[in-house]
C-alpha cells in the first residue's frame, strides 16, 4: 500500500471502474430487450387476457394457425379462460393440465349436472363444453363426458386483471399445497390454517408493526447496554459450557458405576455403546470448553474495542437518523425490481411460436438462440439484486466515513445520507457493479450445484453426494468471505475514491494487520446482534401467542404465528444488519486512524471520545506492563506477522485438523467419510489459502506507527 495516500475523505473525487459501469448498463439494456421482445411478440396479450388450448387469445379476434383445428376463432365476447378440470395439476411443471376454453362468464355457483351446465350456457351465453359441442347437445351427446367439464363444476370467479376462472373453494388445490407444504396431509388441516390466517389478518399486521418498533428500540438500547450485554453473554456462555461438560461427565460416571448384573444380556451391548458415546461426548465437550476458554482469554482485551464501537455506532444513528430508514429504501427498490422481473418471466412463459404438442393442443415455445434468454434473465436477477444491496452498503459506508472523519460534528453535511447517495451515483456506480458481479460469479455455480443436488436426491451415490455438498459448502464460505471483503472495499472507495481492486487490496491489508480485532468484532459483535434478533422474534412470538389465544374464530393459529415470527426475524435482520454494517465501517476507519495517526500535533486522531478513551486506556496498560509491554502493546499494533504469529497459525492448523478428525470419528460408516472429506476440502481450499495470503501480505506491510 502506498504510504503517500491520505486516508481521509477526498473533496475532489473521480469516477471509478467506468468500464464496469458501461458493462452493467449494456447488461441492463439486454434485460430491457428481453422485456420488450416478450411484449412485442404478443406475450403480454396472452398473459393478461389468457388463451385457450387452440392458441386463441380470449377477448379478441384471432388469426388462423396452420394445421391446428379450432384456431382463428372470434372470441371478442368470450373474455375469460375456463378449465374443464381445474383440479388436474401437473406438480412437476407446476401448471394446470386441462383443456382450456374461452367463455363469456365464469360459473359463480356450483353446477352438479350436465343439465345445470346446459342451463347456465342458455342463460348466460357462456358455453362451458368444447367448441365442437352445441349447448343443446350437452345432455344427449355420448361425447359429453369427454368434451364437457368434470362434474360437479366448482363455483369460480375471475382472477383480477388476468381473466382466468379460478375455483372459489381451494380444496382442489390441496394436493398442490401438500407438495409445497409437507406438513399438510389433510384438507381439513389446510382449510383451518388458511382460515386462521384470514381471520387473524389484523392481528398479524399489528404484530408485524410491533416487530418493527421493537427493532428500532433495540438499536437505541444497544448503545447504552453494550458493555453490560457483552459481559452477561460471556458469563452465560462460560456457565453453559461448564454446566454441559459437567453434566456429561456426571452421566458417564453414574452409568459406569451402575452394576452390570442388573442389565439384561441382550441390552448389555447397547449399554456399552451408550457408555462409549457418553465418553466421546464428554471429551468433545471438554475440548470445546478448553478451546472456548482459550479464545476468550485471547480476546478478553479486544472485547473492549467491540463495546466502544457499538457505543459509537449508537451515536452515528443519532447524528444520521436517516440510516434507520435505509432498509426501507433498499427493500422498496428490490420489490420493484422483483415485480418487474416476475412480470417479464411470465411474459417469457407465453412468448414464442405456436407449436402443437402430443395431445393436439397449442403451446408457445421459443426456438433458436432466443431460448437462452431465460438464463440471461436469471443472471440478471442475481446481479441486479446484488447491485441494489451493494448500493446500500456503499451509501452506508459513505455516510459513516463522512461522520468519522469530520472532527467537528457540527460541520457535518445537512443530510450525509443524501450526500453519500449523490457521490455514489456520480462517481462509484462502476465499483458497485464490479463488486456485485464478483458475488454473482460465485453465487451462480453454487445455485447450479444446489439444483443438481436436489434433482439427484436419492439417485446419486455417497461419493457424488459428498463431492456436491463439499463444493456447495466451499462456494458458500467463499461467497461470505467475498461479501465481507466487498463491504470493506466499498468503505475504502468511500474514503480514497480508488477503484475496486485497489480498495479491496488496501482494505484487506488493513484487516490482515488487525486479524484478532476482526475476529473479536465478528464473533462477539455478531453474537450480540444475533441474540438481539432472537429477542425480537421471541417477544413478537410471545405477544402473538397471547393475542391469538383469545381468538376463538378458528382452532389452528400455528401458521399465523409462523408468519409473524418469520416477518419479525426479517425485520430484525434488516435493521440490525445496518447496525452491523456501521460497526464494520467504524472499525476499518478506526484501524486506519490508529495506523496513520498517533495524536501528536499534525497527526491528530479523528476518532470519537469513546474510542479515544479506549486508546488512552490501552496506552496506560502498556506503560503499566513494564519496559516492553509486548503483550498489551498488540492492542494498538498490527495483529499478524512475524515468526511468533506464523508459529501460532501453524499450531492453529494442527489443532483445527485434529479436532475435526476427532469429531468426525464420533460418526460411523458413510457419515464419517462424508464429514472428514468436507472438513479436509474446507481446510485445503478455504482456510489454508486465506492464511497463506494473510501471511504473505503481512510480510509486505510497512512498519507500524509507534505509539508515543
Amino acid at each position: 500500500m502506498s504510504s503517500k495516500r491520505e486516508w481521509k475523505p477526498l473533496e475532489d473525487r473521480s469516477c471509478t471502474d467506468i468500464p464496469w459501469l458501461l458493462l452493467f448498463v449494456l447488461f441492463c439494456i439486454g434485460m430491457g430487450f428481453i422485456c420488450g421482445f416478450s411484449v412485442a411478440t404478443g406475450a403480454a396479450a396472452r398473459l393478461v387476457s389468457g388463451y385457450d388450448s387452440y392458441g386463441n387469445i380470449c377477448g379478441q379476434k384471432n388469426a388462423k394457425l396452420e394445421a391446428i383445428p379450432n384456431s382463428g376463432m372470434d372470441h371478442t365476447h368470450q373474455k375469460y379462460v375456463f378449465f374443464l378440470d381445474p383440479c388436474k395439476l401437473d406438480l412437476i411443471n407446476r401448471k394446470i393440465k386441462s383443456v382450456a376454453l374461452c367463455v363469456a362468464a365464469c360459473p359463480r355457483q356450483e353446477l352438479k349436472t350436465l343439465s345445470d351446465v346446459q342451463k347456465f350456457a342458455e342463460m348466460n351465453g357462456s358455453a362451458l363444453c368444447s367448441y365442437n359441442l352445441k349447448p343443446s347437445e350437452y345432455t344427449i351427446s355420448l361425447k359429453s363426458s369427454d368434451l364437457c367439464p368434470k362434474l360437479p363444476v366448482p363455483a369460480s370467479a375471475p382472477i383480477p386483471f388476468f381473466h382466468r376462472c379460478a375455483p372459489v373453494n381451494i380444496s382442489c388445490y390441496a394436493k398442490f399445497a401438500e407438495a409445497l407444504i409437507t406438513f399438510v396431509s389433510d384438507n381439513s388441516v389446510l382449510h383451518r390454517l388458511i382460515s386462521g390466517v384470514m381471520t387473524s389478518k389484523e392481528i398479524i399486521l399489528g404484530l408485524c408493526l410491533l416487530s418493527l418498533v421493537l427493532s428500532m428500540i433495540l438499536m437505541v438500547i444497544i448503545r447504552y447496554i453494550s458493555r453490560i450485554l457483552v459481559w452477561i453473554l460471556t458469563i452465560l456462555v462460560i456457565l453453559g459450557s461448564l454446566g454441559g461438560t459437567g453434566v456429561l461427565w456426571w452421566l458417564y460416571a453414574k452409568q459406569r458405576r451402575s452394576p452390570k448384573e442388573k442389565v439384561l444380556p441382550e441390552q448389555l451391548q447397547i449399554a456399552e455403546d451408550n457408555l462409549r458415546a457418553l465418553l466421546i461426548y464428554a471429551i468433545s465437550a471438554t475440548v470445546f470448553t478448553v478451546i472456548l476458554f482459550l479464545i476468550m482469554l485471547v480476546m478478553r482485551k479486544r472485547v473492549a474495542l467491540t463495546i466502544a464501537l457499538f457505543h459509537v455506532a449508537g451515536k452515528v444513528f443519532i447524528h444520521l437518523p436517516l440510516l434507520v430508514f435505509q432498509p426501507f429504501w433498499t427493500f422498496f427498490a428490490l420489490v420493484l425490481f422483483w415485480a418487474y422481473w416476475i412480470m417479464t418471466l411470465l411474459f417469457l412463459g407465453t412468448t414464442g411460436s405456436a407449436v402443437q404438442n402430443d395431445e393436439g393442443f397449442v403451446e408457445f415455445r421459443i426456438s433458436g438462440p432466443l431460448q437462452y434468454m431465460w438464463w440471461y434473465h436469471v443472471v440478471g436477477l442475481i446481479w441486479i439484486s446484488e447491485f441494489i444491496l451493494a448500493c446500500q452498503q456503499m451509501t452506508v459506508a459513505g455516510a459513516v466515513v463522512t461522520y468519522y472523519f469530520t472532527r467537528d460534528k457540527r460541520n457535518l453535511p445537512f443530510t450525509p445520507i443524501l450526500a453519500s447517495v449523490n457521490r455514489l451515483i456520480r462517481y462509484h456506480l462502476g465499483t458497485v457493479a464490479k463488486g456485485s458481479f464478483i458475488i454473482t460469479l460465485v453465487k451462480i455455480p453454487r445455485m447450479i450445484l444446489m439444483y443438481i443436488h436436489s434433482q439427484l436426491k436419492g439417485k446419486e451415490n455417497a461419493c457424488a453426494r459428498c463431492v456436491l455438498k463439499s463444493c456447495i459448502c466451499c462456494l458458500w464460505c467463499l461467497e461470505k468471505c467475498l461479501n465481507y471483503l466487498n463491504q470493506n472495499a466499498y468503505t475504502a472507495t468511500a474514503i480514497n475514491s480508488t477503484n475496486f481492486c485497489t480498495s479491496a487490496k488496501d482494505a484487506f491489508v488493513i484487516l490482515v494487520e488487525n486479524a484478532l480485532r476482526v475476529a473479536a468484532i465478528n464473533t462477539v459483535g455478531d453474537f450480540m446482534l444475533f441474540l438481539g434478533k432472537v429477542l425480537i422474534v421471541c417477544s413478537t412470538g410471545l405477544a402473538g401467542i397471547m393475542l391469538l389465544n383469545y381468538q376463538q374464530d378458528y382452532t389452528v393459529w400455528v401458521l399465523p404465528l409462523i408468519i409473524v415470527c418469520l416477518f419479525a426475524f426479517l425485520v430484525a435482520h434488516c435493521f440490525l444488519s445496518i447496525y452491523e454494517m456501521v460497526v464494520d465501517v467504524l472499525f476499518l476507519c478506526f484501524a486506519i486512524d490508529t495506523k496513520y495517526n498517533d495524536g501528536s500535533p499534525g497527526r491528530e486522531f479523528y476518532m470519537d471520545k469513546v474510542l479515544m478513551e479506549f486508546v488512552e486506556n490501552s496506552r496506560k496498560a502498556m506503560k503499566e506492563a513494564g519496559k516492553g509491554g509486548v503483550a498489551d502493546a498488540r492492542e494498538l499494533k498490527p495483529m499478524v506477522g512475524g515468526d511468533e504469529e506464523a508459529a501460532d497459525l501453524q499450531e492453529f492448523h494442527f489443532h483445527f485438523l485434529s479436532l475435526s478428525v476427532f469429531t468426525d470419528y464420533t460418526s460411523s460408516g458413510e457419515a464419517f467419510v462424508i464429514c472428514i472429506t468436507q472438513d479436509m476440502l474446507l481446510f485445503l481450499f478455504v482456510c489454508l489459502p486465506i492464511t497463506w495470503v494473510a501471511e504473505f501480505l503481512s510480510q509486505l506491510k510497512p512498519p507500524s506507527v509507534k505509539v508515543s
